[in-house]
């Protein structure tokens, strides 16, 4: 009755010509599709990594401007410290008897008629 091996033959038509030659176009196309796909997929990954190296070369770049923007701060106010206190320290000079005052306690400059002694510290040694 029905034996295995059955051949299929194939309709020689113009409809099937142009059927396959379709399908032929189909696959052609598709194949192309995938290609402009991988090819777009590419470039689009290249960017986003280009673009994302350069941000992190950026936040590190910024970081470290930050930490110095932050160390000169800290600089400019001890400086400005500084200033203050030397400004004051020329105020002082520039009173006459704060300077006599500097003079007898670090030179033992004495006034008319002053007498200085010296007390040396027992536990001190020479």
């Amino acid at each position: 009755m029905h034996s295995k091996e059955q051949s299929v033959h194939k309709i020689n038509s113009a409809y099937m010509e142009h059927y396959e030659a379709h399908q032929k176009r189909q696959q052609k196309r598709r194949k192309q599709l995938v290609r402009r796909l991988i090819v777009m997929s590419v470039f689009v990954l290249v960017i986003a990594v280009a673009v994302g190296s350069y941000h992190i070369k950026q936040r590190k770049t910024f970081a470290e401007k930050q930490q110095e923007y932050e160390q000169l701060e800290a600089q400019l106010a001890k400086l400005k410290k500084d200033e203050q206190n030397y400004l004051e320290e020329i105020e002082l000079l520039n009173n006459d008897e704060y300077v006599l005052e500097i003079a007898r306690t670090n030179y033992f400059f004495s006034k008319e008629g002053e007498l200085i002694f010296k007390i040396i510290d027992e536990d001190s040694s020479y």
